[in-house]
């Protein structure tokens, strides 16, 4: 037994070196793993960042896209509202109810609420007017209760609010000599969100004051809810709740982005009502605060333009849409020499000049193959209108697609903007006419100074150009910045308009702040809110929040997973739209018809079609296949999508472009569905047609429309659903289909 301990005892004390020797490595091993694991670890979290960022640039891209396709559309519409009849002698009755709506007289009378009962039956909140601190707490629980306030009160508030309104001026002046003033920027009809800082930073009062920069509705489902509240506390504390107007406070912009749709669809009967109040109030907010004389705060940015005497004396209320062009109609222009033939007119229509002059053979090349393909769509580069030239070069909104009757002649392009347009080709009895284009009115240049404020940018390069990545506004360099900072004695700009990924961003030296309040504004995880404190040192503080039931289970790479796959699916639809501008231009790469190009030439044609700006080349695994060859195979990137219901080919080509100009039918159909009965007639449908391929400038004949509409009158019944409408031009990702169906065995 004795010999066996003892075998035992030497068997384990063996053991015990070994086990020691394992736990203590050579100190050089250790250093070798750690530099390996970190090595790892930066390479693993430099591929998610890079992944982050692409995420983010599609998001941003496709987002200021649709932003320049709204003011295309809104500036036709401006166009046609102002010529067509001086020249066919026809009124655009349906363009004018939009751009330039008659304002019931009655919603300037209390009657217009007083008449409106309130049934018992309604649990929502209950207002009482003025309103008192039980009020808004009522307001606040009852949509934190998903609770819908009544129409009567919702008509009550706004006509409070706008009776308040006009007695403010175009520019707030605030002092922190008492308590620090906090400043939100965009909300996008965002409840959570607005809870969230209230729950944080406290209610509005005096002893909490707020300025709300702007962006309060559209995009969000709780646009009514947000405005709502904010309009309670502006009556409840009018000298510490201040609303600067944003971008998004503008009848024509709701049409787009959704509180149109919210409002109609909360309020069927009063709809109409509200909406004309909304519009009035909307354009009665300020543009502009200034804190201690040494802060500016506006929604969008400045321009080289900008000036604030003019701008605290503009009449801002006849501004109802910055999106509506100032009336410039052909009887202020001054006829010239005339040109006989009408030959003439499509001459100067087809050899028109692209927007800028290119001095590299391949871009001269690629251009001549983009007119060949017909991918001429309205270049993002030029963005100045032709009814909008004002004494500034630097500023501009998108310029209507022309139609053939009145077409710009361009002067070659200038450093300080695309292009300037000098004369206009009208035509005037059997001739066409060049008529030089007015200087422009004292209405036009406020009209100016209230677009700069609201859509412009800030960009690092000195100067102001043309926003032409929005298609509004300007970019303005540090040194515009400085200027008008020392010309007013100012010290900081704080504005929003622009999502950024921690809520804030600081550029041009610190001297202009972005505040960005909405959370989770592009999808789930994307970013962060923020808003500002300011105290009597005027230096800002900020503070940050996440809106999120979910966000917080997951890691970061899910997160960056979850937005990356939304934000792809996004620009997988956006390429489906083109596919036939696409293949046009990959085919004119392909010239032995193998199906294949390059990579530098497929990065080549997405970006010269779809003009997003993006890295392609560091996408290109997520959109196309490469061949053995290693070139893309360019038809796999159309392979997993699809048509929502297939629909007969009625002319070549005509439900692709369905399928990228579903939102502007959207508005146009809106327009002409007077009731909102999401029904609309033939003849109705041959109406939107007219309007819509003249705006295109896409010639469709009415047997093509005709049978376009029997093929989606679904049930026979001469009418058209609105809806079904819709879901008929709806891309469908065919892998989502194959999930679907996986996920129901």
């Amino acid at each position: 037994m004795g010999c066996g301990t003892s075998v035992a005892t030497e068997t384990q004390e063996r053991r015990v070196e070994k086990d020691d020797m394992v736990k203590t490595p050579h100190p050089a091993l250790t250093m070798k793993a750690a530099v390996l694991i970190q090595r790892w670890y930066r390479r693993y979290m430099a591929h998610l960042e890079m992944r982050r960022r692409y995420t983010w640039s599609i998001f941003q891209s496709i987002e200021y896209a649709g932003e320049q396709d709204q003011l295309q559309l809104s500036s036709f519409f401006s166009f046609m509202l102002d010529n067509v009849t001086q020249l066919n002698g026809s009124s655009p009755d349906l363009i004018s109810q939009l751009l330039d709506p008659v304002v019931d007289p009655w919603l300037d009378r209390e009657t217009c609420f007083n008449t409106i009962p309130v049934p018992e039956s309604y649990t929502g909140p209950r207002l009482s007017f003025p309103l008192s601190v039980s009020d808004t707490n009522a307001l606040l629980n009852g949509f934190k209760e998903q609770q819908i306030l009544h129409a009567r009160y919702v008509l009550q508030l706004l006509y409070e609010t706008k009776k308040l309104l006009r007695q403010m001026p175009n520019i707030i002046h605030l002092s922190t000599s008492y308590t620090e003033i906090t400043i939100c920027g965009d909300l996008h009809g965002r409840l959570d969100d607005l809870l969230l800082i209230f729950y944080k930073n406290g209610l509005p009062s005096a002893e909490t004051p707020y300025v709300f920069n702007g962006d309060f509705v559209d995009r969000g489902k709780k646009s009514i809810e947000v405005v709502m509240l904010l309009f309670a506390y502006l009556l409840l504390y009018p000298d510490y709740m201040h609303l600067n107007r944003g971008n998004h406070e503008d009848h024509i912009m709701n049409l787009r982005y959704g509180f149109t749709k919210e409002v109609m669809q909360k309020y069927k009967t009063h709809g109409h009502e509200i909406l004309q109040l909304f519009q009035d109030v909307f354009s009665l907010l300020p543009v502009a605060t200034i804190i201690d004389g040494k802060i500016l705060i506006v929604h969008g940015g400045i321009s080289d333009q900008t000036d604030l005497d003019l701008l605290s004396s503009i009449e801002r209320h006849k501004v109802k849409s910055a999106l509506r062009f100032p009336r410039r109609s052909v009887g202020q222009l001054d006829i010239g020499q005339c040109c006989r033939q009408m030959k003439r007119m499509r001459s100067t229509d087809s050899s028109r000049p692209s927007s800028g002059c290119s001095h590299s053979k391949n871009q001269t090349t690629q251009n001549h193959r983009k007119r060949r393909c017909g991918l001429n769509r309205s270049d993002s580069a030029i963005s100045t209108s032709s009814s909008s030239s004002s004494s500034s070069s630097s500023s501009s909104l998108c310029s209507p697609r022309t139609p053939s009757c009145l077409t710009p002649r361009q002067c070659p392009s200038t450093p300080g903007s695309p292009y300037t347009i000098s004369v206009l080709q009208v035509p005037f009895l059997d001739s066409l006419s060049s008529v030089g284009l007015p200087s422009p009115s004292q209405h036009e240049r406020e009209w100016k100074q209230i677009v700069d404020i609201l859509w412009s940018d800030p960009k690092t390069q000195e100067g102001c150009s043309p926003n032409t990545f929005r298609g509004g506004g300007c970019y303005f360099g540090p040194d515009v910045t400085q200027r008008l900072l020392l010309q007013h004695g100012l010290q900081l700009l704080i504005r929003s308009h622009e999502c950024k990924q921690e809520g804030y961003e600081l550029c041009h030296g610190g001297q202009v702040i972005t505040i960005f309040s909405a959370s989770n504004y592009y999808e789930e995880g994307s970013n962060r809110g923020a808003y500002i404190k300011v105290g009597r040192e005027l230096i800002p503080r900020f503070y940050q929040y996440q809106v999120s039931r979910t966000t917080r289970k997951l890691t970061l790479t899910q997160r960056v997973r979850a937005a990356e796959g939304s934000a792809l699916r996004a620009l997988k639809e956006k390429l489906f739209s083109h596919r036939s501008e696409l293949m046009c231009g990959f085919q004119q790469y392909d010239q032995n018809n193998k199906g294949s190009v390059s990579v530098s030439e497929w990065a080549l044609v997405l970006e010269a079609v779809l003009r997003l700006d993006l890295p392609w080349r560091t996408l290109r695994p997520h959109l196309a296949r490469l061949t053995p060859g290693g070139s893309v195979d360019y038809q796999s990137c159309f392979e997993d999508m699809g048509p929502g219901i297939p629909l007969p080919q009625v002319t070549p080509n005509l439900a692709e472009t369905l399928f990228r100009y579903r939102t502007d039918i959207e508005i146009i159909f809106n327009i002409i569905d007077k009731d909102h009965s999401g029904l609309i007639s033939i003849e109705e449908f041959r109406h939107t047609w007219r309007l819509f391929t003249a705006h295109l400038g896409v010639d469709i004949d009415d047997r093509a429309i005709d049978d376009l509409a029997r093929s989606i009158d679904f049930n026979k019944d001469g009418s058209i659903d609105f809806t079904e409408f819709l879901e008929a031009f709806r891309v469908v990702h065919k892998l989502d289909n194959k999930d679907q169906q996986v996920n129901g065995r």
